[in-house]
């Protein structure tokens, strides 16, 4: 009978099982590693994560049982719109993922008198409503346009330059719902 020694078989053993510890080890570190990098790259697009100032502090209740002290309103200046609808220029940005609906809502927005500029997807999906913004000046002009259109939310530029609309006093970000 021809039975290899002993002695030749436990290093070829030993150091089999150190290489499938060692590889072991990296396969979980990979595994950790991608986790974590890919994490980092989805968290800002999930569903339930909002970098909207506004529902950032909304969310947020006093820690104590105390009453929050709230400033009294300011007071609403009641410009009116000095262009008029055809010299009014809008951009309609699609904010609920929902093909073509941007499109849909220019169509809209020029059966109603206004030029639309630019019609594209908003940077990210997600709005639950529809908004309106306008360029610092152009508040009444933002107001008959939210009237002419059954909208109600209507705020200046948050987040957004001027630049950012191209010739453009008025910005439509199409939600969910109006």
């Amino acid at each position: 009978m021809d039975h290899p020694a002993p002695e030749l078989v436990r290093p070829w053993r030993t150091a089999t099982l150190v290489a499938s510890a060692v590889a072991a080890v990296e396969l979980v570190l990979l595994v950790v590693a991608g986790v974590f990098l890919l994490g980092r790259t989805l968290a800002p697009h999930g569903h339930g994560t909002s970098k909207r100032p506004a529902a950032k502090h909304a969310a947020k209740a006093p820690a104590t049982s105390e009453r929050p002290v709230v400033a009294p309103p300011k007071p609403v200046r009641t410009a009116s719109a000095t262009l008029p609808r055809s010299k009014t220029h809008v951009v309609v940005l699609n904010g609920n993922g929902v093909s073509g609906a941007a499109a849909q809502e220019a169509a809209l927005v020029q059966a109603r008198g206004y030029r639309v500029t630019r019609v594209a997807n908003a940077p990210r999906s997600g709005y639950a409503k529809t908004i309106v913004m306008y360029r610092p000046g152009f508040a009444g002009e933002a107001r008959r346009f939210a009237r002419d259109l059954n909208l109600s939310l209507v705020e200046p530029l948050d987040g957004l330059k001027p630049r950012a609309l191209p010739g453009a006093q008025l910005l439509v970000i199409v939600g969910a719902s109006r």
